[in-house]
């Protein structure tokens, strides 16, 4: 094993060591991350969310100057809650060639890589910069973006192009789904349950709004776009959480559910939301209202996330062939913090090490081998950018 590999091993056993679960403060793996900067003689930049619990980390090793890459990774977890692993999550466990872990391959791997690459890259003499931009709560719409995006517009210099290190297996993606992350609060009457026609139970009203979601989800699903390279091809729904109620003797005066709709490119998600609202407010909310005023519905989009489009990709793609050989271009389902930084009028691809089919779930790993893939990517970008 390469010192440099070894290194990222050991900074990867490290980073899944936080539990960084989205919307827990970050003051742990950022000050780790910091730290572990500071000592390579790297200055770091913080940008904070609102109540100064998490925060975004911006760096520059080389010139600062226009143009250089960007490498970006999120430094949030999803939840461990109800899953069955075999190991704890939150300890780095090596089994042969695997190594297991709460975010090893999505994306604590690339970061641990990025890091371990500094010294490289210090080395190199590039006469391009390398930027660190590593964000918060991308698992969650990516509420960290918009903070580190005008963290970035205030610095002297700006990056010509952006790679997203999340795992696509090494391949080049510059193009993914958007999603409309939404929340539904569903305000009850409680009464007791020996006469429930005299309240309003909430739990029952939002299994009738779950209901029509996989209605249309149904529907989307039975007409899939011909030709498209998405898979799916087409929009998706999720139904993630739900709560509510107090007991089982009382109609429940209140629940709550956290959902998800993920359109295909091009499409106007805005209306189907908007057909949602309508059913709760139309079909739903008068019969509540009938039997107490105070009985509502309110249905939350709390962000909606950019797709990435391959309108701002082509730069960002064309580096990463100059550097791998590789010409191919993909897509992907699943959403990154890509859709901000094009938005943003930067040029940005998806590519990084391990496969996205391990993430959220039990016994996540990566690979020493696409450890090392990564690690060799990195270097090859340090060569690029000394010529």
């Amino acid at each position: 094993m390469s010192d440099v590999l070894q290194n990222a091993v050991n900074i990867l056993e490290q980073l899944v060591g936080f539990d960084s679960v989205s919307g827990k403060p970050t003051h742990g793996i950022i000050s780790y991350i910091k730290g572990y900067l500071k000592e390579h003689g790297i200055d770091s930049t913080l940008s904070f969310d609102e109540a100064g619990e998490r925060a975004n980390i911006f760096a520059t090793i080389g010139p600062e100057i226009d143009g250089g890459v960007v490498l970006n990774g999120h430094t949030d977890v999803v939840p461990v809650v109800g899953q069955d692993w075999a190991t704890d999550p939150f300890i780095l466990t090596r089994r042969g060639d695997k190594l297991f872990g709460r975010g090893s391959v999505d994306m604590k791997g690339f970061l641990a890589c990025v890091l371990a690459s500094v010294p490289v890259f210090k080395a190199a003499g590039m006469n391009k910069p390398v930027h660190i931009a590593f964000s918060y709560d991308e698992e969650i719409g990516g509420l960290g973006m918009p903070i580190l995006l005008n963290s970035m517009s205030e610095k002297s210099f700006r990056p010509e192009i952006v790679v997203i290190g999340e795992p696509t297996g090494m391949n080049i993606v510059t193009g993914h789904k958007g999603g409309f992350e939404m929340r539904t609060e569903i305000t009850g009457h409680a009464v007791h349950s020996c006469d429930p026609i005299k309240g309003v139970n909430a739990i029952y009203v939002a299994m009738k709004l779950i209901a029509k979601i996989e209605e249309l989800a149904d529907i989307r699903a039975s007409n899939p776009v011909a030709g498209s390279p998405y898979q799916p091809a087409y929009p998706t729904f999720n139904v993630g959480t739900i709560e509510g109620g107090a007991a089982r003797n009382a109609t429940a005066g209140w629940c709550s559910f956290d959902w998800e709709y993920r359109p295909m490119p091009g499409e106007d998600g805005a209306s189907t939301i908007a057909e949602i609202e309508s059913y709760a407010k139309e079909e739903i909310l008068p019969a509540l209202k009938a039997i107490n005023p105070v009985t509502d519905i309110r249905i939350i989009t709390e962000v909606a996330v950019p797709p990435l489009d391959d309108r701002n990709a082509a730069a960002a793609a064309e580096f990463v062939s100059a550097i791998t050989g590789m010409n191919d271009r993909g897509v992907v389902s699943f959403g990154t913090d890509a859709g901000y930084f094009s938005d943003a009028e930067f040029s940005t691809t998806v590519f990084g090490p391990g496969d996205i089919s391990r993430a959220h779930k039990a016994d996540e790993f990566i690979t020493m081998n696409e450890m090392a893939q990564g690690l060799n990517f990195l270097r090859k970008i340090s060569q690029r950018l000394s010529r």
